[in-house]
């Protein structure tokens, strides 16, 4: 099938990195990787940074726009039309303003992954946002849930009524990983980028965390840059200089060698829908100290992969490091189980079949 692929939230050619441009991008490679033809429909970011309801109206204004614009080019006679839409990341700061409207008009399936739906946005500044993901989901003939958290929400829209197809999050294993050389001081490693609330949170859980741990001898690496930098900086503040690297953003072949070297990966993971930084470390054979907020549990096995602490309990996510941090036998084993994790659960061909096999029984039942 040709199908027509758009990110609402962040394009997969934006400029800046993150873990939402990360999985648009793997989509489109399962989806080829599936055998179909893929094209990026439309870059808009319907994004909306502030908590007006005029910009919401802006940004529905240029979403309308441009999918008048898409229905003129593939209405039009020779027209290379597609047979399918694929909408990846909706809620209600971004919802999907062009795909329903292309996909009613070309009488085409509209698929979606991974779709945010709170009743608490129902009213209120939000509502524009709330109301149109709600519009698209009742336009949906699928949706694959890549956050299991989600799946309450989803039930809850109104004239919702397409099937909700298991999608865990993945990404490409890449070569297996070089035997790791434990260090006499474990590096231990954070990625994120530095962002107010949900990342600068959890930098100040980490913080608050390694600060109990300074009677051990270990290095903190952090990866990651963003507005909220002064912030980040004072959180880790009391650990001192000496401790703490700052590497800035990294582009992908640069956070491969971090991931490299690095004994641990150490992330909170508040308020996270599931990280694609867990998926990365794991499959570079990395072992994982985080929490279980959210959809955390959906990307790290605890006592499998990593370590997995109740939400909130510092104290406990802080002894959990410590005993990583002592024992490098303990990390060499979770290491080896985090990457075959990914490999049997968690891989590019395994979202690929599932993919496959979905989007096959909807055409077919068409």
């Amino acid at each position: 099938m040709r199908i027509a692929f758009y990110a609402p939230l962040k394009s997969p050619d934006h400029p800046v990195p993150s873990g939402d441009r990360l999985m648009a991008r793997l989509l489109m490679r399962a989806l080829e990787k599936a055998g179909h033809q893929v094209e990026l429909a439309s870059a808009l970011r319907a994004y909306a940074n502030e908590e007006s309801i005029a910009c919401q109206q802006e940004i529905a204004r240029r979403g309308g726009d441009e999918a008048a614009r898409l229905i003129e080019a593939w209405t039009g006679k020779g027209a290379r039309r597609p047979d399918l839409w694929f909408t990846y990341h909706l809620y209600y700061r971004a919802p999907d303003w062009i795909g329903p409207a292309v996909a009613e008009a070309l009488a085409i399936p509209y698929v979606v992954a991974e779709a945010s739906f709170a009743m608490k946005r129902a009213e209120g500044v939000w509502k524009t946002g709330h109301d149109a993901v709600e519009r698209a989901l009742g336009r949906a003939d699928a949706v694959f849930l890549l956050a299991s958290g989600d799946r309450a929400g989803l039930a809850r829209a109104r004239g919702f009524s397409a099937p909700v197809i298991d999608l865990p999050p993945f990404i490409d294993p890449g070569p297996a990983p070089a035997p790791r050389r434990q260090s006499a001081a474990p590096r231990l490693l954070a990625v994120g980028m530095m962002r107010a609330r949900a990342k600068v949170e959890s930098y100040r859980i980490l913080g608050r965390a390694l600060a109990a741990l300074t009677d051990l001898d270990w290095h903190l690496e952090i990866a990651g840059d963003g507005p909220a930098r002064t912030e980040v900086e004072q959180a880790l503040g009391a650990l001192g200089s000496g401790r703490v690297s700052f590497l800035g953003a990294l582009e992908p072949d640069r956070l491969a060698c971090a991931y490299e070297r690095a004994d641990l990966l150490v992330w909170p993971g508040y308020d996270e829908a599931y990280g694609m930084v867990y998926l990365e470390a794991q499959a570079a054979g990395l072992p994982v100290g985080a929490m279980n907020h959210r959809g955390v549990a959906n990307v790290v096995q605890d006592g499998i992969s990593g370590r997995l602490t109740e939400a909130g309990d510092e104290a406990c996510f802080s002894a959990a490091i410590r005993a990583l941090i002592e024992q490098p036998g303990a990390r060499s084993a979770l290491g080896a189980k985090a990457r075959t994790f990914i490999e049997r659960e968690r891989s590019l061909t395994g979202a690929a079949h599932i993919l496959a096999a979905a989007l096959d029984q909807l055409v077919h039942a068409a």
